[in-house]
């Protein structure tokens, strides 16, 4: 029995690699993803342009005001016939003419269409807060599962450097066998070839976890170290309940809450149309100043100098009574569009409602498989240590060794992606929640 123990530590632990990279959590991931992320970025960039409009929309309501000025010189030829037979004439006639203008317009009424396009301009910025938290979640759900599948190919190489102290052990007592003359080399030569499968499987392994790391790297805006590694172990999180998620999925979910929004917004799109049918009333003034200099004048009745100045103010009606029913096509238009968005949102809770359910059923399947899992590992493991007593006892063949080492193989295989995919469920019904970035 001391042996076994023995044999199963080794198994165990022979092989296990030392890392000396520094360790990056998922919790580090995540914040540089966050920072640096190309598609939140871009994201935050849209949402900032629209953020600048809003800032800027209680200015529609202010009235505008222009100024004017404007000077030309003139220098004319001139000749004047009168009925008397008088004619007069001078070349090079020179003057010069000063305008001047400051100019109010402020609409007083529109329909109530200013508001709306107020209101209309504060729920696209608040649009654009949803675009970010929708693009954050999607970002840190493929940042977890990036994470954690370097975390998964990790265990697997350690279970494949597992089997190759077995595998190595084999070839060490089928040399020993062989060279007493109670071995076969076709014996000696399989266990070689499947040492050599193996560091094969280790290579390719080690190339994956690297491609992985590149892929996360990215997903991190290349902001992470050069080298780094991942945690050991793959949490999984037991205590999601369906019917709590279920019943708020239409308060936390990115996607629907961006279909309500656009909604909104389709809503006083229409608003705005339904204004086009009120007429317009707007108050106008202005100060203008002209002045007009003539070096000389052939008309002895024409003034040298003139100018004017003064203040004038109106009101400006503007009533629609026929415009090709332009605005009647457009306030259709309107709600022919928010009937389609009304139809997207549902379409689209149907659609999260069964992914939702069937995330959880992956779930639930997989934490009950990982159970399983756990619990076939240690069998395995004991299992190839009995055979490989054996073989080396020579009361059991090789082929019974190397079918010992395929379950073992075949069972952290099941083990690890049961990990793997419980992990993937979880952040998959987190991420239908939109719950990933509180």
């Amino acid at each position: 029995m001391q042996r076994l123990t023995t044999i199963l530590i080794f198994i165990a632990l022979g092989s296990s690699p030392v890392f000396s990279q520094q360790i990056l959590t998922i919790e580090e991931a995540v914040g540089a993803a966050l920072a640096q992320n190309y598609g939140i970025l871009l994201a935050k960039n849209e949402a900032a342009a629209t953020a600048l409009d809003a800032d800027y929309v209680n200015w529609a309501f202010v009235p505008r005001v222009n100024a004017t000025l404007g000077t030309v010189w003139n220098n004319n030829d001139q000749r004047q016939e009168f009925s008397d037979g008088t004619v007069r004439q001078q070349d090079g006639v020179k003057s010069n003419n000063l305008t001047a203008s400051v100019g109010l317009n402020w609409t007083l009424f529109d329909g109530l269409k200013m508001f709306t396009t107020r209101d209309k301009t504060l729920e696209i910025a608040r649009t654009g807060e949803l675009v970010v938290k929708a693009q954050v979640v999607e970002t840190v759900a493929q940042v977890r599962n990036i994470y954690y599948n370097i975390v998964r190919q990790k265990q697997q190489l350690k279970a494949i450097e597992e089997q190759m102290s077995v595998s190595e052990e084999r070839v060490k007592v089928a040399e020993r066998k062989l060279s007493t003359g109670l071995g076969s080399k076709p014996e000696l030569l399989q266990a070689k070839v499947d040492l050599n499968a193996q560091k094969a499987r280790q290579l390719q392994q080690q190339t994956l976890i690297n491609q992985l790391k590149e892929q996360l790297n990215q997903q991190a805006g290349m902001q992470l170290p050069a080298t780094f590694d991942v945690t050991e172990d793959i949490p999984f999180d037991t205590s999601l309940n369906f019917s709590e998620i279920e019943q708020n999925i239409a308060s936390t979910n990115p996607s629907l809450l961006l279909a309500d929004r656009n909604i909104g917004i389709a809503r006083l799109a229409l608003k705005e149309n339904e204004a086009e049918r009120y007429p317009t009333l707007s108050f106008n003034s202005a100060y203008n100043l002209s002045r007009n200099n003539n070096q000389t004048v052939v008309n002895p009745f024409q003034p040298l100098t003139s100018g004017s100045k003064g203040f004038n103010f109106g009101f400006t009606a503007n009533i629609p009574i026929l415009n090709n029913r332009l605005v009647l096509r457009n306030i259709e238009q309107s709600k022919i569009a928010i009937s389609g968005l009304e139809l997207d949102r549902a379409d689209q809770e149907s659609a999260i409602g069964a992914n939702l359910r069937n995330a959880f059923r992956d779930y639930e399947y997989e934490q009950q498989a990982l159970n399983l899992e756990e619990e076939n590992i240690e069998l395995a493991k004991e299992n190839v240590a009995i055979a490989l007593e054996r073989f080396k006892q020579g009361v059991s063949t090789y082929l019974e060794l190397r079918e010992a080492q395929k379950s073992l193989e075949d069972a952290y295989d099941h083990l690890i992606a049961a990990r793997y995919n419980a992990k993937v469920a979880e952040t998959e019904v987190l991420r239908l929640k939109g719950d990933l970035v509180r």
